[in-house]
């Protein structure tokens, strides 16, 4: 590098790495140059800048498949975030109290991205060569959080100690909220709308 190169990089310390701020400081001294040398010269960005760079925990989750779904949302819309504890998680989920839980962090600048998270339910939307699909709901407490039960699990285990599984089925509903079980059929009134 000449001496003008030199000097250029020299004024711009804070885009360099501690070792290259020590390999400037030694040519410097090495060519005996008249530029200053720029030992122990700390980056340009102010601490204020630094502050707005640092992430934010935007929410805690003590669960993984609760964290996971809450970044896919936060992907799904472009905004870039990222999930911390949730591989010591995934090995032990009883360290999730211990640390925390596993937390979602964002940019300060998307802070606001907690209102994607707060969101209810779609009732309904368009399905392309489909038509408008409805979300089912609890005709009790009308909450769209419901699972459907298609197979009786205890009972389908307790038939492998006759030797071979049979597929034990009952067809129905549960909403969480409320805890309402129900038998969903086509022609059922919640079904029609």
């Amino acid at each position: 590098m000449t001496d003008g190169e030199l000097e250029k990089v020299a004024g711009d310390t804070g885009s360099l790495s501690d070792a290259a701020r020590e390999a400037l400081d030694f040519e410097i001294s090495r060519r005996g140059s008249e530029i200053a040398p720029p030992i122990g010269a700390a980056p340009t960005e102010s601490e204020e800048d630094a502050e707005l760079l640092k992430p934010i925990i935007l929410r805690r989750f003590r669960d993984l498949p609760d964290a996971l779904l809450a970044k896919s949302i936060l992907d799904s819309a472009s905004i870039e975030c990222f999930l911390i504890d949730e591989n010591t998680i995934r090995m032990d989920w009883l360290w999730s109290n211990l640390l925390g839980g596993i937390k979602l962090w964002v940019r300060p600048e998307d802070a606001d991205a907690g209102e994607l998270l707060d969101r209810d339910y779609l009732e309904s939307f368009e399905v392309e060569g489909v038509g408008e699909y409805k979300q089912p709901r609890c005709p009790n407490c009308q909450s769209f959080d419901i699972s459907f039960r298609g197979l009786m699990i205890r009972l389908a285990y307790g038939t492998l100690l006759l030797g071979f599984p049979i597929p034990a089925r009952h067809v129905a509903w549960k909403c969480r909220s409320c805890g309402h079980a129900w038998e969903w059929t086509d022609d059922s009134p919640e079904h029609a709308a």
